[in-house]
């Protein structure tokens, strides 16, 4: 293992943490939109769906009551439809609908639109370090380099 030399790891975790969330609660819907959990788990489904309720789980790194209540919600909005498991009939698949296609696409404009305004008060050269970070920052978050933000 080598020496490192940099920034010390400690000190960064905790400004990133801090700084995200003051990020996430400055962009944070203010209307009667999805809550981040079901961003997050609709996002997840739009991706990889047809899914299983127990892997939608371990994806989203929940337990399994948070996963059945994010979908009842989800379901009675009509973004996510279920359908059975045709290999174990006590299980099911949930898959997005058009409508919760169209809901993560608007869901992630807004958040983007007010990422955006959030830049207006940052310099060029801040925005450029912005961007060196973010292939660190998808890896962190556990997403490929580039990743398409549509899915």
């Amino acid at each position: 293992m080598t020496n490192h030399s940099g920034p010390d790891r400690s000190e960064v975790a905790a400004r990133l943490a801090l700084a995200v969330g003051r990020l996430n609660r400055r962009i944070r819907a203010t209307s009667d939109t999805l809550t981040p959990g079901q961003v997050s788990a609709l996002s997840t489904i739009v991706r990889d769906g047809p899914i299983r309720p127990g892997d939608l789980a371990r994806v989203e790194r929940v337990a399994a009551p948070t996963i059945t209540r994010l979908l009842a919600d989800l379901e009675t909005r009509k973004l996510v439809s279920r359908t059975s498991d045709p290999d174990d009939g006590r299980s099911f698949f949930v898959q997005s609908t058009e409508a919760g296609d169209e809901a993560i696409l608007r869901a992630r404009s807004e958040r983007a639109r007010r990422v955006l305004e959030l830049f207006h008060e940052l310099d060029d050269e801040q925005i450029d370090s912005l961007a060196a970070a973010l292939d660190a920052l998808d890896a962190a978050a556990g997403l490929s380099p580039a990743a398409d933000v549509r899915a």
